[in-house]
């Protein structure tokens, strides 16, 4: 096949040649224009390559932390060369999780923990770089309190999820003598090893998962696809130029679509340098205790390539599409005519085509059903780009009704929105579409919070912490020594073990509960009429609690208590046969600081039964002194000096699923990572267009027109092309959040606070960027604007 002459091959490659001159060439206007595209296109795609990086950076974050864990470790029975004793010592201080580990190895051959060249000796800490630096802050100071021994070294980045890791090892010398007492909580190990299979994501999470990456780059496309159209009135101009001189009009598409494709590869190229920066900037930033090294943001090879070809594409795309209504004439462009007015029926058919990719899957969430994920992406996109076909129309119909009332500088605005709505419209796209997406999303969690929040039944009016102790006993001696712990209230402790009306009993009878308590204590437990030590109590008018506790005993009844499934043959741990005191009474259970009825008996330390070794639990409860400031850390401390191995909880009454507070995280980071982006964008994108119009403004103040006029223009040309987007954005993400809501089988509800706050950030960012852009337009006030080369 030929063309006039010359294959079709080489008249192709020749237009696009002449196109990527068109780009490169021209001057400073043509370098500018060039370096914009490219700057807004690398933006774009610096945001897709992390984002194709999150994967691989969440996946060696995993493999990292899995490699120090120990649930499935090999274990061995007696002490070895080659065996380390190691506890779980993990803390919280103020908003942080500070995890840590006990270690005592028992041989030279003793596996040591990833990141670690030598392991601390006794009283001896190793911590990790972020760590560090937090303990010698003056925020750190009541951590570095608690983690008192001598730091001799930092944890190596093989044994961190992230450099901004709170973890710790430290050296100890009596694990040895716990581990008889608490073997299930001081482990023997032999090696470093994690089989432990994480469990997949239920549906409603994982829909969550898809909109939020959706949500997120939608924007992208949309910034990216206003990107490459930077400079379309030069372009065009000069694309008529060319049809003087004897092209026609397929030479000069393919003309501009070789400017297009240069510009787009320039924005590759810079993405690529913008990647890399913030790959090297990425350790310095920890959100919510989430950060990545920079060798752990790789994308995946198939996924660059993808962009890599995926994003010139688009640009040629985009150009072409953008040509398909301007009728490059010899004469003239018909742009600078009054334009023809948009037709509304194609542009509702993409949110309609989404509406009915998602309908069959209302109600989905309700039966554990599993959603089509890309059903789910296709309608979800087909929503949002709705926005960026339905803004332009709404716009025009919008300030095709403005009169010509008003201040000068709202006539100006309307007169300049009027004639280029279309350039108005790609402007803020953007935002239009992260608030819609932003709006859904917070719809659909805020519906699901409900399912993923869990009321504890807690009562932290009570009790602050909850110290759970690992050791047999201990209970009252660590009560008495916290009771005089700075901003410690009241301190009562609690201890539990079983009895059964025969020495030994199988694991399908029930037993029956015996708690052992001051009277103090007890009152915790149940409505006490008196109490004095010697005295117990049958408790009545709790609930069954199933499994293998519930039973009940009758003043004067025999019991063995401790050891009653035999769970240990030695001599020394026979249940012990016990008495119910003759005049026990019968008291109404209550519930206690944890949210649960006691069944059972209660009985004080005199009624108590004797000589059960190690078969009982303690608990230590804490209300904590409001007066004094960091009470709950000083009492976090005491804890953890006293029994390094009792467990402190702080309680609360709702608890939210771990996942799901993941999930939500990551949005909140992703959603400040495109608010800079969106932003940065903006801006860009801003300037282009002031740029276009120096010589008019330039012109204008030549004339005596204020500054502060043009000033105010501007300001509306933005504020109300924003406006009507946000008013979009609104309605759309209102149906898209309601559709949601339907396909996971929640009831509607709309959080209106959460709505606002999504309108007030995306107009805030305009706000922002008009401000930032204010030294710009009034550089291109000056008279040199006039100035013609």
């Amino acid at each position: 096949m030929s063309h006039g002459g010359q294959s079709t091959l080489r008249v192709w490659a020749r237009d696009l040649r002449l196109g990527t001159r068109f780009a490169f060439g021209g001057g400073r206007e043509g370098w500018t224009r060039t370096l914009l595209t490219g700057v807004g296109v690398g933006l774009g795609v610096a945001l897709l390559l992390i984002t194709s990086a999150i994967p691989s950076a969440m996946a060696a974050r995993d493999a990292r932390g899995d490699a120090r864990r120990t649930f499935t470790s090999p274990t061995a029975e007696q002490p070895g060369r080659d065996t380390l004793l190691i506890a779980n010592v993990d803390q919280s201080y103020r908003s942080y999780g500070v995890d840590g580990r006990l270690v005592q190895p028992e041989g030279p051959d003793a596996p040591l923990p990833p990141g670690l060249k030598k392991f601390p000796g006794p009283g001896e800490l190793i911590v990790s770089p972020a760590l560090d630096r937090l303990m010698k802050t003056g925020e750190g100071r009541l951590l570095r309190d608690r983690l008192d021994g001598k730091i001799v070294t930092t944890i190596g980045d093989a044994g961190l999820v992230g450099p901004g890791d709170l973890y710790f090892y430290a050296g100890s010398d009596r694990l040895a003598e716990l581990q008889k007492t608490a073997p299930q909580y001081v482990k023997r190990i032999t090696a470093f090893e994690n089989a432990l299979e994480k469990q997949p994501l239920d549906p409603v999470l994982t829909l969550l998962v898809v909109l939020t990456f959706v949500a997120l780059l939608m924007p992208v496309a949309v910034f990216i696809g206003a990107a490459v159209r930077f400079g379309g009135d030069r372009r065009d101009r000069r694309l008529a130029a060319l049809r003087l001189v004897g092209a026609d009009g397929h030479m000069v598409r393919r003309i501009a679509a070789g400017e297009a494709a240069a510009g787009s590869l320039i924005g590759l190229a810079l993405g690529t340098g913008f990647f890399l920066a913030a790959r090297q900037l990425a350790p310095a930033m920890d959100l919510y205790q989430r950060s990545v090294f920079a060798s752990d943001l790789n994308p995946a090879p198939w996924l660059a390539a993808l962009i890599a070809l995926a994003v010139p594409a688009a640009a040629v795309a985009v150009t072409l599409f953008a040509l398909r209504g301007v009728v490059i004439e010899p004469l003239g462009v018909v742009r600078t005519t009054t334009p023809r007015k948009r037709r509304i029926w194609w542009r509702l058919l993409l949110p309609l085509a989404g509406l009915g990719l998602l309908a069959p899957m209302i109600g989905k969430g309700n039966d554990g059903g599993q959603f089509n994920q890309w059903q789910v992406s296709g309608g979800v996109v087909l929503l949002l780009v709705g926005i960026t076909v339905l803004l332009p129309w709404v716009l025009e119909r919008v300030v095709g009704r403005i009169g010509g009332a008003g201040p000068v500088s709202w006539q100006l605005a309307a007169r300049r929105l009027q004639l280029t709505s279309g350039s108005s419209a790609r402007l803020v796209n953007g935002i239009a579409v992260a608030v819609a997406g932003a709006i859904a999303l917070q719809m659909l969690f805020a519906g699901t919070q409900a399912s993923y929040t869990r009321d504890t039944g807690q009562d932290p009016t009570r009790a602050s912490l909850s110290v759970t102790i690992r050791t047999p006993g201990g209970g009252e001696a660590l009560a008495g020594s916290l009771a005089g712990t700075e901003g410690v209230g009241q301190a009562v402790a609690l201890s539990s073990t079983q009895a059964a009306r025969t020495p030994g009993m199988s694991y399908e009878e029930k037993s029956i509960s015996v708690t052992t308590g001051t009277c103090a204590a007890l009152r915790e437990l149940a409505e006490l009429p008196s109490c004095k030590d010697g005295d117990a109590f049958v408790l009545t008018g709790a609930p069954d609690p199933g499994g293998m506790t519930g039973d009940t005993a009758k003043a004067g009844e025999k019991l063995f208590a401790g050891n009653v499934y035999q769970q240990s043959q030695d001599e020394d741990t026979k249940p012990v046969a016990w008495t119910v005191p003759a005049d026990a009474r019968t008291v109404p259970a209550r519930k206690g600081p944890l949210g649960n009825m006691e069944t059972g008996l209660l009985v004080t330390p005199a009624a108590a039964p004797k000589g059960m070794g190690g078969f009982q639990s303690a608990s230590v409860y804490l209300k904590l002194d409001p007066k004094v400031p960091d009470a709950m850390e000083l009492a976090r401390t005491a804890v953890f000096k006293a029994d390094p191995l009792a467990s402190p909880m702080t309680l609360q009454a709702t608890e939210v699923n771990d996942r799901y507070a993941s999930i939500r995280t990551g949005l909140f980071v992703g959603s400040a990572v495109v608010l800079m982006l969106i932003g940065a964008s903006l801006l860009v994108s801003q300037l282009e267009q002031l740029r276009e119009r120096k010589k008019l403004l330039s012109a204008l103040v030549a004339f005596g027109t204020k500054r502060s006029t043009l000033s105010l223009s501007v300001l509306w040309q933005t504020a109300l092309p924003i406006g009507l987007g946000l008013a979009l954005a609104t309605v759309v993400g209102l149906a898209l959040g309601t559709v949601l809501m339907q396909m996971a089988g929640v009831s509607i509800r709309i959080d209106w606070s959460s709505v606002l706050s999504m309108i007030g950030i995306g107009g805030g960012v305009a706000v922002v960027v008009t401000l930032l852009s204010l030294p710009a337009l009034l550089r291109l006030m000056r008279p040199d604007g006039l100035r013609t080369e």
